[in-house]
């Protein structure tokens, strides 16, 4: 008789509940839905879709969680989207 043995696979929420951080960007009244998400394409590699359902959120909710991971990581993109002119905080996870 042979015995199987899986593998438990992480699952998405298993990766982003152990991440310590999140990276979060917030509603203005300045910037373009085109240039949110060409900003969120660039810097934090979104594909299109993603940064469009991200840039939705974040104009009718006020925010939008769109990274997560450890400081270093985020604080480099967060201080690209200031550049870029989008309002952006981290916080713990």
């Amino acid at each position: 008789m042979s015995t199987i043995t899986r593998t438990k696979k992480k699952t998405q929420i298993d990766k982003i509940s152990s991440c310590p951080f999140i990276l979060i960007v917030k509603n203005d009244s300045y910037n373009t839905f085109d240039w949110v998400i060409k900003c969120l394409m660039d810097v934090c590699q979104h594909a299109f879709e993603q940064a469009s359902q991200a840039a939705n959120i974040i104009h009718y909710k006020g925010k939008c969680d769109v990274k997560y991971g450890d400081f270093d990581t985020l604080s480099g993109m967060k201080d690209k989207l200031q550049n870029a002119g989008i309002s952006v905080i981290i916080e713990k996870n």
